[in-house]
């Protein structure tokens, strides 16, 4: 199995396939991950490749933790900034640069004399630089390759689109044909994971005691579920987004940061929703086919008037879904008039309310 690419970069990607580990190979993934993680005199047994870049990859969480958050943070949550998992807790990462890596037909070839099958379901686009070796919580493996990439053009097609984010719908956009419908992957297998949680409040061990078998199958099955509705999610913004960017030569995007969310009581529909996911497989789909996508800072523009500009004098409650001007006296949807302000604020604003630009025009860069 494979994932599309996820940008990594400037000029690079990440290519995510499946793996066919063997007890062998599964021991050896195993015993790599206890050394990497402890600070032992036995170290040099393992390789060194995947304990360096553990270091690496460690001392740059800290130090952007240090940058963006710490700051912010108020004295007595400082000192819970970001650190090892419990043993039990964390799962399998081991990343492994190009020197200690080497593709051979089917075969990954690993620093240590590890050896795994790769599904390979299509080749990437170049030799990789890189690549993580992970398990997930279901228990499958999978190895993340770093590969240079180029941009694939798409033939221009005049349009511009503006894209706000919600949780009535994923997306509401400028051009009636390319809004987002909230499909409620999360609601509809609620039943299902409701029915684990039970059983595995069933089974709980005692503090001290091994869990047991009922416990982990239950364990295993809602973990298969949840991955089943990332999967989904995953599959229905990446497919949105592909008609976007084909369809528009530019995208201004609401830079919507759905954190603050998660205290509200649409938390659990926002988290459904899957808007931070679907953001970014617009941008990375932009990227990947050379289209100019545009991050728009999301204040006041639901306050906003996209036709002459006036803002409203006070903050529209989340249940008045219709916005009025009181200087033009425009009205249109909400979430329509968001939409909208999103390209103006992007200089792209659009001819009419399908983003279809007048004749001859040229987008701003090209001007």
């Amino acid at each position: 199995m494979t994932t599309p690419m996820e940008a990594d970069g400037a000029g690079r990607a990440r290519y995510t396939y499946r793996l066919r580990v063997s007890s062998s190979a599964r021991t050896a993934l195993e015993a790599e991950w206890a050394l990497a993680r402890e600070r032992t005199p036995w170290l040099r047994e393992g390789s060194s490749v995947p304990q360096q870049q553990l270091i690496r990859d460690f001392g740059k969480s800290r130090a952007k933790a240090h940058k963006d958050v710490r700051e912010r943070l108020p004295q007595r949550q400082r000192a819970d900034m970001p650190g090892w998992k419990k043993k039990r807790e964390a799962l399998p990462t081991l990343n492994y640069t190009r020197r200690g890596l080497r593709p051979q037909d089917d075969r990954l070839h690993l620093a240590g004399g590890i050896v795994l099958t790769v599904v390979w379901s299509r080749s990437p686009p170049g030799e990789p630089s890189s690549v993580r070796v992970y398990r997930d919580s279901v228990g499958h493996w999978y190895a993340s390759f770093v590969v240079p990439t180029e941009v694939q053009p798409l033939p221009e097609t005049g349009r511009v689109l503006g894209v706000d984010w919600g949780v009535k719908e994923t997306a509401t956009t400028t051009s009636n044909a390319h809004g987002l419908p909230h499909v409620q992957h999360g609601r509809k297998a609620q039943a299902g994971l409701t029915r684990y949680d039970r059983m595995m409040g069933r089974r709980l061990p005692k503090k001290g005691q091994a869990a047991s078998k009922g416990y982990r199958e239950a364990k295993k099955w809602r973990a298969k579920t949840y991955a089943k509705i990332a999967r989904q999610r995953q599959d229905t913004g990446r497919k949105w987004a592909k008609k976007a960017v084909t369809d528009h030569d530019a995208i201004a995007v609401e830079d919507f940061r759905p954190k603050f969310l998660a205290t509200s009581s649409m938390a659990r529909k926002a988290a459904d929703a899957a808007l931070g996911a679907t953001k970014k497989a617009l941008v990375e789909m932009g990227r990947k086919h050379g289209r100019d996508i545009r991050l728009v800072h999301p204040a006041h523009t639901t306050m906003d008037c996209a036709s002459c500009g006036a803002r409203t004098k006070h903050a529209l409650p989340l249940s008045e879904r219709t916005y009025t001007c009181t200087a033009c006296g425009v009205v249109s949807p909400r979430d329509k008039n968001s939409a909208r302000m999103m390209l103006v604020r992007a200089g792209l604003n659009p001819a009419g309310a399908e983003g279809a630009r007048p004749p001859g025009a040229l987008l701003p860069e090209a001007a």
